[in-house]
């Protein structure tokens, strides 16, 4: 296939750009100056200049392709519906990413939640997190207008990106501050439990979606789970640091912003992918993120 992938260059997408590649696709990938294109180019991914915001260039982009992959951005409502009108009425597959903060709560770190998801539970999301659903909600319903529209919904994001970036946000960003201040804080009490998912098995669940995903589909991917004090803990031990602290959650919400503060590092996210291994048969391979924090995250 010809694909058109937003994001190539970031972590999720240079992840599964290069298990593409390795399955013999062609790809055109978005990006935002020259420069960044021929890094682009050097990794096999045909650069295309522009941004999210160039609706008329997605709109072509989308048409010319034989699929779409948006792994740039779960909230750029602008960047969804220009690839959208571009593949209205094709029956060719759009795979947006999304992100499990969609089920997340107000715990601020204090609390862990029972509430575990699978894709066929009623989502009510927290104010923060609306707008994402939304989109979500309206690529699932392009299936009505000829679209064969996936949403590959990631848990928190662990292992060494394959592609141009190899860092994900959570686990390394966490190590990272830990690194400069001599020790490794967590949101509140840390209680706060969310799911995981290794790079490369978020990979192959995307490649399966592409080959054999109904219009509308909607998977988490996720295999494993652990509380935020529990993922600190192992990063001081990795770096040799002290046992985690406590972080208010107003003083990370003037380092991290507010709504990263409350979802993505405060909030419970447990959730399972049950029709991502039922419909696609998808079977990933790594199932601990502490261990890989232990052995593999780079000191």
């Amino acid at each position: 296939m010809n694909i058109f992938m937003t994001g190539a260059a970031g972590y999720i997408g240079g992840t599964v750009a290069r298990r593409l590649i390795e399955d013999g696709h062609e790809l055109r990938g978005l990006v935002r100056d020259a420069e960044k294109g021929g890094t682009l180019a050097a990794f096999g991914v045909e650069p295309v200049i522009g941004t999210l915001d160039d609706a008329a260039l997605l709109v072509a982009e989308a048409r010319r392709a034989d699929a779409v992959i948006n792994t740039a951005s779960s909230d750029h409502r602008g960047a969804v519906e220009a690839l959208l009108e571009g593949l209205a009425g094709s029956n060719k597959p759009f795979i947006h990413t999304s992100g499990s903060s969609i089920v997340a709560d107000d715990a601020r770190g204090d609390v862990s939640s029972e509430r575990i998801y699978d894709e066929d539970t009623p989502i009510e999301p927290v104010p923060g997190k609306q707008a994402r659903v939304a989109i979500d909600r309206t690529i699932r319903d392009a299936s009505r207008r000829g679209v064969r529209s996936i949403v590959v919904c990631p848990t928190m994001i662990y292992g060494n990106g394959l592609g141009l970036s190899r860092d994900s946000a959570q686990i390394p960003g966490l190590a990272r501050r830990a690194k400069a201040s001599g020790v490794v804080r967590h949101v509140g009490r840390g209680l706060n439990v969310w799911s995981n998912v290794h790079a490369e098995d978020v990979a192959d669940l995307y490649r399966l979606a592409l080959a054999k995903a109904p219009a509308g589909a909607f998977y988490f991917a996720e295999n494993g789970e652990a509380s935020y004090r529990e993922i600190c803990a192992a990063i001081a031990r990795r770096l040799g640091l002290g046992e985690p602290q406590a972080w208010p959650f107003e003083e990370a919400a003037k380092e991290l912003g507010e709504n990263s503060a409350a979802y993505t590092f405060g909030s419970n996210s447990r959730v399972r992918g049950k029709r991502s291994r039922s419909e696609l048969g998808w079977q990933p391979k790594h199932s601990s993120a502490m261990k890989w924090i232990e052995s593999e995250l780079p000191r």
